[in-house]
């Protein structure tokens, strides 16, 4: 149960929440009707629905959908559909009294209030997709593969009272600035179109993946915590009993690849060759962020190495209903640029072979067949890309292997690394860098322009600080009263505004000329 909670804790703060997050504090902050003030109750009904509709979906979900023959991805369709027309009817009042009309027939009350609040966090509950950190892939396991437990259960319980606690905070907030803040009050008309707008933007943004751009770009600065969690987990073989290391080791022999339902990326759709080869295997799914982040590096390896004898499978074993369907996962493979060879594993027999228990994992075989490197979750690519050199050199010693990979690992080194923070009105709400502003400024939904005397101070913890500008001017920028001036021009692009070898806590004034547009800050 303590495993579950932390384990939810540290989902609920992840950067794969972000997304939900507008949509919890605008609606959070929303009435519950035309001329109605909102209830202090609407943000506890909106996350304990999204809470008990994502542990249904995540622990039960692929039982219930292959029960009644349907496709793997209803539920997260049914979502985006019932989000798009709760969006709706916040913005116009006609189609709301559509939507009361059979409540109010049988007696009850209208559904767009506080019962719409609870049926707007089911809806959230389908679509939200948070990082796959240890505790939840155990979840997501047993629902998939019918070993669904008292314990189970429990864990599930624990762990969705975790990731319901920060995500509360945030429709706590929205409810409160509702409340306390007059402009809130004088305008819940304008207050419930901007909600809607919100509503439906997040769920067109889910639809078309834009949100996994955005969560690839922001580092997980959760997963240390989840690295940490997962050191606690109980289960694995002898695979799991080969710890992280830098050194190849002996860890048995990899299991056959068994109950594959399809193959991507090789000919006529037949299993790959691995025989005398070195493999690695990279367990994956296509919505895990984690896995995204991963999957770069992992590309540049097979382009790199599979002439001199190394061959990659991308084992895509499915953590949520919808990543059952092939076409989804082939989507997801052409979008990420993968090429080499993809086992789907939709029934887990693989998954179960190996004993593996997470996304990210690689396992890395030479070329007798015998695993030498476990690797659990993001990083270490360096480390990883020698190890892949040393038994290509073993295979075959006459050969000379071509120069290394270079691709730039975002995995953060920094724990306490400042988060992606958004200027534009539309995200300004989703956290991040403290920042003042002084002078004059517009604000658009996606950026701030400079006015008059236009200056920014941020608080950061990182060694580089980049700003997001476009336009043309200068941006001066003053750390412990060094000053700089950067020249801007052309459309927006990053410039670093704060550079030191290490990372340090530390406050940087800017000041910008008038018309410059500042998108937001990224750290590294």
């Amino acid at each position: 149960m303590l495993i579950g909670l932390v384990g939810g804790l540290i989902t609920g703060i992840s950067p794969c929440v972000l997304p939900v997050l507008p949509v919890l504090f605008m609606t959070g902050g929303a009435s519950a009707g035309q001329a109605a003030a909102p209830t202090r109750r609407r943000p506890f009904l909106i996350v304990a629905g999204l809470a008990l509709s994502f542990s249904l979906v995540t622990l039960l979900g692929t039982l219930v959908l292959a029960a009644l023959h349907l496709p793997g991805d209803v539920l997260r369709w049914a979502g985006l559909v019932v989000l798009v027309v709760l969006g709706i009817a916040m913005m116009f009042p006609r189609v709301q009294d559509l939507l009361e009309r059979p409540f109010v027939r049988l007696g009850r009350k209208s559904v767009p209030g506080d019962r719409g609040a609870f049926v707007l966090g089911l809806a959230l509950g389908t679509v939200y997709v948070p990082c796959a950190g240890p505790v939840l892939a155990a979840i997501t396991v047993a629902g998939a593969t019918h070993s669904i437990g008292a314990s189970t259960v429990a864990l599930t319980i624990a762990f969705a009272l975790g990731t319901a606690i920060p995500l509360l905070f945030f429709a706590l907030a929205g409810n409160r600035v509702a409340e306390r803040v007059k402009a809130f009050r004088d305008r819940q008309r304008q207050v419930r179109i901007a909600a809607g707008v919100v509503v439906i933007g997040l769920a067109v943004a889910l639809t078309f993946n834009v949100t996994d751009a955005l969560q690839r770009a922001i580092p997980d600065y959760t997963a240390g915590l989840n690295s940490a969690l997962g050191t606690n987990q109980v289960g694995g073989g002898d695979l799991q009993a080969c710890q992280p290391s830098d050194e190849l080791q002996s860890c048995g022999a990899a299991p056959q690849l068994v109950g594959i339902n399809q193959w991507l990326n090789t000919p006529g759709g037949k299993p790959a060759a691995l025989q005398g080869k070195v493999v690695l295997y990279d367990f994956w799914a296509y919505s895990c962020i984690n896995c995204q982040r991963a999957i770069p590096h992992v590309e540049a390896w097979y382009q790199r190495y599979h002439d001199a004898g190394l061959e990659i499978v991308g084992i895509h074993t499915p953590e949520y209903a919808f990543e059952h369907v092939p076409a989804n996962v082939a989507a997801g493979a052409a979008r990420q640029h993968l090429t080499y060879p993809v086992a789907i594993d939709n029934d887990y027999a693989t998954w179960k072979a190996f004993d593996n228990q997470s996304w990210p994992a690689e396992y890395l075989a030479d070329a007798t067949g015998q695993v030498r490197h476990v690797s659990i979750g993001e990083g270490d690519y360096d480390g990883t890309e020698s190890l892949i050199r040393d038994l290509l050199t073993t295979a075959d010693p006459a050969q000379t292997l071509p120069p290394r990979t270079d691709v730039a690992d975002t995995t953060p080194t920094n724990p306490e690394q400042s988060p992606e923070t958004y200027l534009g009105s539309e995200r300004s709400g989703d956290g991040g860098a403290p920042i003042n502003l002084g002078g004059q400024w517009t604000t658009t939904p996606e950026y701030l322009t400079a006015g008059t005397d236009a200056s920014l101070t941020l608080g950061y913890d990182a060694s580089t600080v980049y700003l997001d500008v476009g336009g043309t001017g200068t941006v001066t920028a003053t750390v412990g009263g060094v000053t700089k001036t950067i020249p801007v021009s052309g459309s927006p692009d990053i410039y670093p505004v704060v550079q030191t070898t290490t990372p340090q806590q530390g406050t940087v004034t800017l000041k910008l000329s008038p018309g410059l547009q500042a998108y937001s800050f990224t750290f590294g």
